[in-house]
Parts: structure tokens; C-alpha cells; sequence
């Protein structure tokens, strides 16, 4: 019986038709194709051994319905009930907890709240007014200002006085934001993380908005730093495809941004380069765990969140992927 990838996508044109011409070019018992939804059922069967998730964070019809599709037996990439639960601030207490560098954080109140909310019956657990010197105190400025759920740069705002932190706080609205402190780096590294042992670290410009095809960008000890972190980070998030990006100071990598289950695989921004070896790695990956589930409802109790950090050990070897994909075992 042949098995099936189902992929669930947006408004992106380049990565989708590559890995599925991908997957079944290869003849290995195993086919993709797109995701076809109607109304389901609760105990419907889900027709594939392994969904691609792409972009339910801006469509909850579909995270509803892969969390149903796990019970009944489908790995989805990424698992729905982590994706579910992450956020920036969370991040930030989780890479502290396992070791690993992480810019000083806070989160914030929110600015507004829904109609129903009577400020002083409903929030009557909040301390008013915002103690906003104690906030840069700790933070330092300039900071950042972002949304604890947001991603693709939305919503984000480099603070460099009080006043300004305060007014931009002011125009958040709904959102529960978070504040950052701000690491003037040396380096800027985007990591593009595969199946928890593939790691592709990228010389990225945010500035730019880009990335750079320049493999000798790292020295040995920073680059195996960096493979460690991101593997530490995505084997404990339980995230299968992510991407991560290490700010360096002083020769620190510091994780800023780690929690992006629905990375860009777009050819023209990651370079006709690192596509290949990301359409080539997803490709594995799924025919991987088509062949071999896992499953996802043993996850669900996240144990792994919480167990050691990067000096306790644990975890299984860390895998250190070269700039050809290929992959040479590392100690944790």
C-alpha cells in the first residue's frame, strides 16, 4: 500500500510543487500531494501518514483540524499542540532553562483587551500603573518591542527611548507583547532546521532581509556552538521544521528568534542554494517518518521541555550538517 504526504499551504508558490515532485520522483513507496479539506468528522480517518503544516498559524480551520488527524494516527509537521502552546515569551524561559544565551526579556500587559473586559472587575490580578523605569532598568535600551505570538517581522519595533517604547506599547492593541533587550551584533545567523538533526547554518543580513551563499562564514567552535543550540532548542520544542536565528555578540551567539514552526522556503529568499538542500531535506524527512511514525500523542506530555540543559547532557547526538547537506556526528 502506498503511503501518503499531505501538505496544507498558503500563498507560497516555489517550495510546494518542488518537494512534491520531489517525494515522488523517488518511487520509494511513498507519494505527496496537496490536502484536500471539507467538513470533517470527529473519528474521520486521516488518510495520510504524515501532514506538512505550512501555514495554520493564520488559518485555524486547518490547526483544528491536524490536531484531530494526530489522534487519529498522522505525524504533522509541525505538531499541532506545541505549535499551539509556543510563544516568544515562553521561548525566552525555555532557552534560559536549558543553557543556552538568550537577550533579557519581559512580557508585558496587554494595551487593550476584548469588549467584556471590565478593567476593574476583570483584571483585578494586574498591578497599575506599568512600573516602566523598572522595565528599561532591567531590559537597557534601545530594546525591542514585539508580539509574544507574532512572526515574519510583524509588529516589531527597535525602541531606542522610553517615550518611544511607551507610545509604540500604546499602538499594540490586542496583542501581548514583549520586550527585548537589543544585541548590537557582529554576526547575524539563520538556522534552517530539519527532522531535529539537520542544521543549515545561514550568514543572514536582517537588514536586508537576506541571505548570503558564504559557507566559510563561522569559525569551527562558533558554528558547532550554534548546530548544538539549534538542536538542543528544536529537539525540546519537539519542532520537525523551524528556523532559528543567533544574534552574536562578543562571540556569544544569543538565540533571538528560535520559534518559527513555518519557516520561508521561498527559492528566490533562500538562494537557489539552500533551496535545494531545503526541498532535498524535507523530502527525507517525510518519507522518514511516513515509513517510520511517531507518534505525536506520546508528546503531548512535553516532558522534554523541561529535562536538563547544555551543560547536563542528554538528548542523543547532535548532528552538525556541512554546507552540502551532508552530516557528521558531533558530541551533545
Amino acid at each position: 500500500m502506498t503511503l501518503k504526504i499531505g501538505l496544507i499551504v498558503g500563498r507560497e508558490w516555489s517550495f510546494p510543487p518542488a518537494f512534491i515532485e520531489e517525494v515522488n520522483r523517488r518511487n520509494e513507496g511513498v507519494t505527496a500531494e496537496f490536502v484536500e479539506l471539507g467538513a470533517p468528522y470527529m473519528d474521520e480517518p486521516c488518510p495520510y501518514a504524515v501532514i506538512v503544516d505550512r501555514i495554520s498559524h493564520e488559518v485555524p480551520f486547518y490547526r483544528t483540524y491536524l490536531k484531530q488527524a494526530a489522534v487519529q494516527g498522522c505525524t504533522v509537521v509541525n505538531n499541532p499542540f506545541m505549535w499551539t502552546a509556543d510563544d516568544k515569551f515562553f521561548g525566552a524561559a525555555l532557552a534560559t532553562k536549558l543553557g543556552i544565551a538568550h537577550p533579557k526579556t519581559m512580557v508585558l500587559p496587554n494595551r487593550e483587551y476584548i469588549p467584556g473586559i471590565v478593567h476593574d472587575e476583570s483584571l483585578r490580578n494586574l498591578r497599575y500603573p506599568l512600573d516602566w523605569q523598572g522595565v528599561v532598568d532591567y531590559i537597557g535600551l534601545p530594546c525591542i518591542l514585539k508580539d509574544a505570538h507574532g512572526g515574519g517581522w510583524k509588529d516589531v519595533y527597535v525602541c531606542r527611548t522610553l517615550d518611544e517604547l511607551i507610545h509604540n506599547y500604546n499602538e499594540s492593541g490586542l496583542l501581548t507583547m514583549i520586550v527585548q533587550e537589543f544585541i548590537e551584533w557582529e554576526q547575524f545567523i539563520r538556522c534552517i532546521c530539519l527532522g531535529q538533526d539537520q542544521v543549515m547554518p545561514i550568514k543572514y543580513d536582517p537588514r536586508e532581509r537576506k541571505y548570503h551563499v558564504e559557507h566559510e562564514h563561522l569559525s569551527p567552535e562558533l558554528g558547532r556552538r550554534v548546530v548544538e543550540d539549534s538542536l538542543r532548542l528544536v529537539r525540546a520544542l519537539g519542532y520537525d521544521m523551524n528556523s532559528m536565528e543567533f544574534a552574536v555578540r562578543g562571540g556569544v551567539p544569543y538565540a533571538i528568534d528560535f520559534m518559527n514552526p513555518a519557516p520561508d522556503m521561498d527559492i528566490y529568499s533562500l538562494t537557489p542554494h539552500y533551496f535545494e538542500w531545503v526541498v532535498k531535506g524535507m523530502a527525507d524527512m517525510t518519507i522518514r517518518l511516513a515509513k517510520n511514525p511517531r507518534p505525536q500523542a506520546r508528546e503531548v506530555g512535553w516532558t522534554s521541555l523541561f529535562a536538563g540543559n547544555r551543560h547536563a547532557g542528554g538528548g542523543g547526538p547532535v548532528q552538525d550538517s556541512v554546507p552540502d547537506g551532508s552530516s557528521a556526528p558531533v558530541p551533545a
